[in-house]
């Protein structure tokens, strides 16, 4: 987590937040994620699981 500071009244680039935007992108890879036709939460949760599954196997090379 990033913290701002809150004296700056500017814009001031946040670091590592590209980090999300990331992860964002790349789970919207996946086609099923697109649309949530799910009936139950459980479900979406596991196909979400499954997407990240690559990302994290990757990580650990």
């Amino acid at each position: 987590m990033v913290k701002r500071s809150d004296d700056k009244n500017r814009f001031v680039l946040l670091p590592r937040r590209w980090v999300v935007e990331r992860s964002f992108g790349w789970l919207s890879f996946h086609r099923r994620l697109s649309k949530d036709d799910e009936k139950l939460t459980r479900n979406s949760e596991s196909a979400l699981y499954i997407a990240m599954l690559p990302m994290m196997l990757r990580r650990l090379n």
